[in-house]
């Protein structure tokens, strides 16, 4: 099985976290995740975690650090989600491909029915 590389980002707005919720059309319907997606051919992490949130959010983000990539593998595909700790800096958040989103603080996280594979980055993230 070939492993897809996606990219997220843990986005601070001020002190609290944002998390979005999968739409009913999306795998994993409705399990909570941190924005991002796949990176396309010759891209870098880093320009794919910018377009990414962009063409999801409409926002822009600065990218500050990166924690451990996760390789996850679901029943039908396997992935290597590689994180990122940003901010965010600019534009009017809108929700392009998701069915809600979550601006949390950080002890709010745990609480949210996450997708699997955000699990180990959540705790890193947490432990940070």
């Amino acid at each position: 099985m070939k492993t897809i590389p996606v990219t997220c980002a843990i986005v601070h707005f001020e002190d609290k976290i944002l998390a979005v919720q999968r739409s009913k059309a999306m795998k994993l319907p409705l399990k909570w995740e941190f924005a991002g997606g796949k990176i396309e051919t010759g891209e870098t992490e880093i320009d794919c975690i910018h377009r990414e949130i962009f063409e999801e959010l409409n926002i822009h983000i600065e990218v500050q650090q990166r924690l451990t990539p996760v390789i996850h593998e679901y029943p039908d595909f396997k992935i290597k989600l590689i994180p990122f700790i940003a901010k965010f800096i600019s534009g009017e958040l809108q929700l392009k491909e998701h069915a809600d989103f979550i601006l949390a603080n950080k002890e709010e996280l745990p609480n949210l029915d996450w997708a699997e594979a955000d699990l180990p980055i959540l705790k890193e993230y947490l432990s940070l």
